[in-house]
């Protein structure tokens, strides 16, 4: 059976969805202001794992992942470069969704934008302003009167009285508590025209947190069975979420509360704030920073590498990220599909009486255990590399699937070049032979064998050695190779 850690309890919990067979699952996503980095990465891939894995499990998921199109930072971003809100947008939305498809993430079946949600979000506040939980300020904004909400801290296990005016939330002079905060916000003159709402409450917009309550509730309904994010959502945003939605409606609004682990930077989050971060596109070698062209089929052995870098770690464990980390992923997930180049898999899917298989189905089972079920993985490569059982590669294939990992033809994935080599910073891939090239030296290489000369045929793996291409001999006469 299938056990979660929800953060709210803080214990594993066997996972019983709401209505049998079937899984609501929210997960706050993007607000599209700039490109991703690898700590949104690895939210996108760890819920994506989540998703595959419920899925496979037999159950029917309807997994809805935000999009937040209305944000300050978006506004400021508009501003600075004059291009209306949607310009700015929409260009993100499509650089995310490249990300994604590069990453293996699988699309969502509902991303709705929180402009589409406005009137949702509008009927929720007018609830809690009935109930007495909100209030019109006199600076016009609308806020929520945290002290009226006895739950307020569970989730994140902070008191009223540990959160001091000053320290986690700025005062405002319209609110009647410092610890209160804004549904929505009132127009200002210099904002842009393409930023304001109409409202009982006048021109305005709606703040952050609102917005997923009312996409969650509209499409969902309650409680939804698994409510996720990454690392800093659990205070203040997941914390003001369950005020809004249970001050509005009563009972839960998640029945298990999911968070991933953060990607570290020596001591510090992997974050924008702290411009510590590395965008997704600058790590897979796609492009520069700011190219929106960059091309995101060009280098899928360093996309994978990427996905197999989070995926072999437990979601909700601390994560650090050097170059030297991710070289590390990629000679592991290179060993991989190695043995799936030295053995032809036999395709005929996952055979769940298989003990490693029943090994990888206990780590998954163990709350997303990913780091157990690559370790099956591994088990499945050794004996497939002992063996040559094309029944055991085909289940390190199909197993691996269920990952998101080892679909890319084998030969082909361990030809294409990297940049990531243990000990040294990412470099241009190598480029001086190309496939061509490499075949001609190994042919030239086979006749110096036939002719028992020796040294040429050693100079020669010298010569590929030294580019970069790495030989092995199979039985028969025949040489595979491939980049290192």
């Amino acid at each position: 059976m299938l056990h979660i850690y929800d953060t709210l309890s803080r214990t594993k919990v066997p996972f019983k969805p709401v209505e049998a067979g079937r899984v609501r699952m929210y997960v706050c996503g993007m607000t599209v202001y700039d490109y991703c980095h690898l700590g949104h990465a690895r939210m996108l891939v760890g819920f994506d794992v989540v998703q595959r894995w419920l899925r496979a499990s037999g159950l029917q998921v309807d997994y809805v992942r935000n999009i937040t199109d209305i944000d300050d930072k978006i506004i400021r971003r508009a501003v600075q470069t004059g291009r209306r809100i949607s310009e700015v947008t929409s260009f993100f939305i499509d650089a995310m969704h490249a990300d994604e498809r590069a990453l293996g993430v699988q699309t969502p079946d509902h991303e709705p934008r929180a402009t589409g949600h406005i009137g949702d979000m509008l009927d929720i506040i007018g609830k809690l302003e009935d109930k007495g939980l909100a209030y019109r300020a006199e600076d016009g904004d609308v806020n929520f009167a945290v002290r009226g909400f006895p739950g307020y801290g569970k989730l994140s296990g902070k008191s009223l009285d540990d959160l001091r005016a000053g320290e986690r939330v700025a005062v405002a002079s319209g609110k009647r508590d410092p610890l209160d905060f804004v549904l929505w916000k009132s127009a200002k003159p210099e904002e842009p025209d393409d930023t304001k709402w109409p409202s009982a409450y006048g021109m305005g917009r709606p703040g952050w947190h609102i917005e997923c309550s009312a996409m969650s509730k509209s499409l969902l309904g309650l409680p939804l069975d698994i409510h996720g994010g990454g690392p800093d959502l659990k205070f203040p945003h997941h914390e003001n979420e369950i005020a809004q939605t249970e001050g509005a409606f009563g009972g839960r609004l998640a029945n298990v509360w999911m968070h991933c682990g953060p990607l570290m930077v020596d001591a510090d989050k992997m974050s924008k704030s702290l411009n510590n971060f590395r965008t997704i596109r600058q790590t897979i070698a796609l492009g520069e920073p700011d190219d929106d062209k960059a091309d995101y089929t060009s280098n899928p052995r360093e996309a994978e590498m990427v996905r197999f870098f989070i995926v072999r770690n437990h979601y909700r464990s601390p994560q650090n990220y050097t170059p030297d980390n991710l070289a590390d992923a990629q000679n592991a997930l290179d060993r991989l599909y190695q043995a799936l180049a030295n053995v032809t898999a036999d395709g005929q899917g996952v055979d769940w009486n298989e003990p490693q298989a029943q090994a990888f189905r206990a780590a998954m089972n163990d709350d997303f255990n990913t780091s157990g079920a690559v370790a099956a993985l591994f088990q499945l490569a050794a004996e497939a590399n002992k063996t040559g059982s094309a029944r055991t590669a085909g289940q390190l294939k199909a197993l691996a699937g269920l990952l998101g990992l080892l679909q890319q033809d084998p030969q082909t994935y361990l030809r294409t070049a990297t940049r990531y080599k243990a000990g040294t910073q990412p470099q241009a891939a190598a480029a001086s032979l190309d496939d061509n090239a490499i075949q001609a030296l190994i042919d030239a290489r086979a006749a110096a064998k036939r002719e028992r000369n020796f040294a040429e045929a050693d100079r020669i793996r010298s010569v590929l050695r030294e580019a970069g291409i790495e030989l092995e001999d199979k039985p028969g006469g025949a040489t595979n190779w491939r980049r290192v």
